[in-house]
Formats: structure tokens, C-alpha cells, sequence
């Protein structure tokens, strides 16, 4: 079985907290992008949950899948800026 973590974790905004929220690998992101993401649910929100099921199923690397939530979260405004983080 592959390892199913991200490299370097993605830091988002939680809407339903005033906590960051630590989306350590692509189960995460996908409750994450499932449960909790505020607002519009656009192509980039579509692409990075497909990402993050395909990364499960093995069919993607665990790296798509990780670019495809950052860009998301990007998107909707809730990316935290960390050194080192794309």
C-alpha cells in the first residue's frame, strides 16, 4: 500500500473555526473539501476532489492531488501562507 500523506501538509482557513485546519494527506482534503468548504464549489473544488479520490485509489500520485487543493483553496481565499508552502 502507498503512503497516502502529502510531503508538506496543507494549512487552510477552517470556515467553521477560528482554528486553522491541517489537511495532512488526501483523506483529509476530501472530508475537507466534502464537509467544510465555504462558498461556491467551482471546477478548482471539483478538480481537487477528484484528485484526492484518485489519489486514494492509487490511479494519481498523492502530489496531484495536493496541487490540485492548493490551487482550490487559493481559489476560495483560504490558503495560509507558510515559508515553504506553495
Amino acid at each position: 500500500m502507498q503512503d497516502n500523506r502529502f510531503d508538506t501538509p496543507v494549512t487552510v482557513r477552517s470556515p467553521k473555526s477560528s482554528d486553522n485546519q491541517l489537511l495532512r494527506g488526501p483523506q483529509e482534503a476530501s472530508g475537507f473539501l466534502l464537509n467544510n468548504w465555504p462558498g461556491k464549489r467551482s471546477p478548482k473544488h471539483r478538480a481537487a476532489l477528484q484528485a484526492c479520490h484518485d489519489a486514494l485509489s492509487g490511479d494519481k500520485p498523492v502530489m496531484s492531488a495536493r496541487r490540485a487543493l492548493v490551487a482550490a483553496a487559493r481559489e476560495a481565499d483560504i490558503l495560509v501562507r507558510e515559508a515553504g508552502a506553495d
